[in-house]
């Protein structure tokens, strides 16, 4: 788990970079974003997903029903299918809530002038407000397991993609 924070103007150079739970929670809050550290009772990330969600089910619930969410499920992802490696920066009509329960990725976000790359690992909760613009990156070998709340019934609503080529500058998960 880490943070680091760039001015748009200069992709190269880190503002800052953090490393403690605490310290990104502070600062992504400054933006509106809500990072946490969960914990959940010992489970195998290969557990069904019903298993996945009980163990954090606590959490999941009190989450639920304070951001007004209204379904979850699982999502798992490996380097065995075929993924898109294309970084493309967009919005959503609804909050992006993920909960690391396995792997690791990236989700890098502009606000203003400054970008914030937050790479998450198990047990890191992420929610993005709607209309945060945002990239997502798996890495060059993607493998993750994630818990997610939406808004609505379904699967959440459509990415609106901006079609600047921002992410192309920054960072990748693997470097």
């Amino acid at each position: 788990m880490s943070l680091t924070v760039y001015h748009c103007s200069t992709p190269d150079i880190p503002n800052k970079v953090l490393t403690h739970a605490e310290d990104i929670a502070a600062t992504l809050a400054e933006q509106g974003v809500r990072f946490e550290r969960w914990q959940a009772a010992p489970i195998a990330s290969d557990a069904s997903d019903e298993a996945l969600i009980a163990a954090y089910q606590g959490d999941i619930d009190r989450l639920m029903t304070a951001g007004g969410y209204r379904s979850v499920d699982v999502e798992r992802v490996s380097s065995q299918e075929p993924q898109a490696v294309e970084l493309r920066e967009c919005t959503l009509e609804e909050d992006l809530v993920r909960l690391f329960v396995a792997g690791r990725g990236m989700f890098t976000l502009r606000v203003g002038d400054y970008v914030y790359a937050v790479a998450c690992e198990k047990n890191d909760l992420i929610v993005l407000p709607a209309g945060t613009r945002h990239w997502v990156d798996m890495g060059e070998n993607p493998h993750f397991v994630v818990i997610r709340l939406f808004n609505r019934d379904a699967q959440g609503g459509a990415a609106v993609y901006s079609g600047e080529p921002i992410a192309e500058s920054f960072a990748r998960l693997d470097d």
